[in-house]
């Protein structure tokens, strides 16, 4: 079976490579906007079928993967800083409190779209103002959601503890898509 990995995130990529998947990469722009009334998991889950529509009767041979990965806290969901500063406001919220990251996964193949969703909670121990310019200067999260990387230095000096999958956190539950890609084959 062709698998298309329909994301640019090189962790994405990289993740999938890990699990043995052979894969190619198959990229489109996609409006990420979703309906205000949407709760967090609903939203993720939207984009991720978002995703795999722009594929829709493309590659009809092929199993195509798309997801999305959402950050959220008191219900609001953190998207990717727009500026230095967002991402310090994302980050200060972030401190000392615990959030969820939920992944979204669509897959598209012949003609039918299948998605699934993970959740992981995880928690930050507090962070001084100095600790978050340090990050932010230094590992520029401006393309993550919640404006961080876990498997950064932030996650190796910041995060308390998970409760979950960590690969969820990185933006691919990769234990989840190897059960449910166990399950099709």
């Amino acid at each position: 079976m062709r698998i298309i990995l329909a994301s640019q995130s090189p962790r994405r990529k990289e993740l999938l490579s890990l699990m043995g998947i052979p894969f190619t990469v198959v990229a489109r722009e996609v409006d990420e906007s979703f309906p205000e009334e949407l709760n967090p998991t609903a939203a993720v889950r939207h984009i991720a079928e978002k995703k795999a529509r722009v594929f829709m009767g493309e590659f009809v041979d092929a199993l195509v993967i798309t997801a999305d990965t959402v950050v959220t806290i008191d219900g609001q969901i953190l998207g990717k800083p727009k500026d230095e500063s967002h991402a310090r406001e994302m980050l200060t919220r972030l401190s000392g409190r615990q959030h969820e990251v939920i992944t979204a996964i669509a897959l598209l193949q012949g003609g039918q779209i299948e998605i699934f969703h993970e959740t992981t909670e995880v928690h930050f121990r507090v962070l001084s103002a100095s600790e978050i310019d340090y990050y932010i200067q230094h590992y520029k999260p401006f393309d993550k959601a919640g404006a961080y990387g876990i498997q950064e230095w932030i996650g190796i000096v910041a995060i308390e503890k998970i409760v979950g999958s960590y690969t969820n956190v990185v933006g691919l539950p990769t234990a989840k898509l190897n059960e449910v890609l166990r399950a099709r084959f």
